[in-house]
């Protein structure tokens, strides 16, 4: 990583560099004061020049000790620059998850306050449900009804009924076993020329008639006993399907005002007290898993492609007892000019790119702070 200085450390540099401009030029001025005036030009070349060492020992040199004082400047400031700062420099990051009732109503009951730690399936808090509970109830008697109606449509006629038409059935059975005696009678005196064939036919007909009255009673009963058609039938069916989803859905709204922590974690904030009235869908509970909880950081561009998805990095913080593991998730394709988080002045000016990191063990970050500084290093 390069270095880049503050401005006031750059302007402190250009300060003392005209500081020593303007000293050196002092000191040409009084060397120039104290030179001889000449009238021969080539004296006062010879004097230029120097006659021996003698002279050169006794005059400064000039353009020797301006390259000599700008060095020892640099060297000063190069020893007083900051050193790259090691790592780079994030914050922690939660990803809350946020509880709220599909329904409206009043928030009767909370059963959790901001910071406690709650396991999943805890109750959080619990909505007036007064209308959803005589839905219920209603809906469990349209079940009812309509359960009894698909009974009666499959027993068939009642018991009295059905009696009344076996007691016809046995009279038409006792009516045909007596027509068949006489036709017997009838048929041996037809026979034998006694009977007439007017009256034979008669008592022939007659029992003819009998037997198909017993058929026809036989029939009705079969029919009374197998109930309604077969299409009133399933049309009961259907109506007891539907009402059975209407009891599903009565007892979805119901629970639905009761709600439960969907995974272990803090509670991160309330957002309604007692009493008021909460629309449906808004969020009640802020809860915070600590496996929810990731690393933000930001990489200078020069070294951002040396980075990747699942590369591991170290965590460290504020009394942290040890640097812990995290794993690099996501890379922002995006640079951004300035973090929206300063912890450092040198960060202001650089182009750095987003990276999220989540910890290898999640239940490390149970304690970790959202917003909390860290560093992050390879």
């Amino acid at each position: 990583m390069k270095n880049h200085l503050p401005l006031s450390r750059i302007h402190s540099a250009r300060s003392e560099e005209l500081r020593v401009e303007r000293h050196t030029a002092a000191f040409e001025a009084e060397a120039d004061s104290k030179r001889p005036a000449f009238s021969d030009g080539v004296e006062r070349t010879r004097f230029m020049r120097g006659p021996g060492p003698s002279t050169l020992n006794s005059q400064p040199s000039t353009p020797i000790l301006r390259p000599i004082l700008l060095a020892g400047a640099a060297l000063v400031l190069a020893a007083c620059a900051p050193t790259a700062p090691h790592g780079w420099q994030g914050y922690f990051e939660g990803e809350y998850v946020y509880v709220a009732s599909p329904l409206a109503g009043r928030l009767d009951h909370l059963q959790v306050a901001r910071g406690d730690r709650v396991a999943a399936g805890a109750p959080l808090f619990r909505l007036d449900d007064t209308a959803e509970t005589a839905n219920q109830r209603e809906a469990a008697g349209r079940l009812d009804q309509a359960d009894s109606t698909l009974e009666d449509l499959r027993k068939g006629q009642r018991p009295t009924e059905l009696e009344a038409l076996a007691a016809r059935l046995g009279q038409a059975r006792t009516t045909a076993d007596l027509s068949a005696r006489e036709l017997e009678r009838a048929t041996h005196l037809h026979d034998t020329h006694v009977l007439a064939d007017d009256d034979f036919d008669r008592t022939r007909l007659t029992h003819e008639a009998n037997l198909k009255q017993v058929s026809e009673l036989e029939a009705d009963l079969a029919t009374a006993k197998l109930g309604a058609r077969s299409d009133a039938v399933a049309a009961g069916e259907a109506q007891v399907a539907s009402a059975k989803a209407a009891v599903e859905r009565a007892d979805w709204d119901v629970a639905q005002k009761a709600q439960a922590a969907p995974r272990a974690g803090l509670v991160y904030d309330t957002l309604y007290r007692e009493g008021e009235f909460v629309p449906a869908g808004t969020p009640v509970i802020s809860l915070l898993p600590p496996e929810n909880i990731k690393i933000r950081f930001f990489v200078p561009e020069a070294e951002f492609g040396s980075l990747k998805a699942g590369d591991v990095v170290k965590i460290s913080f504020t009394n942290a007892p040890a640097p812990i593991d995290a794993r690099i998730t996501y890379l922002s394709p995006q640079p951004e000019y300035t973090p929206p988080i300063l912890y450092n002045r040198e960060n202001r000016s650089k182009l750095v790119f987003m990276v999220e990191a989540w910890p290898v063990n999640p239940a490390a970050a149970r304690d970790f702070h959202p917003g909390q500084p860290v560093d992050v290093s390879r």
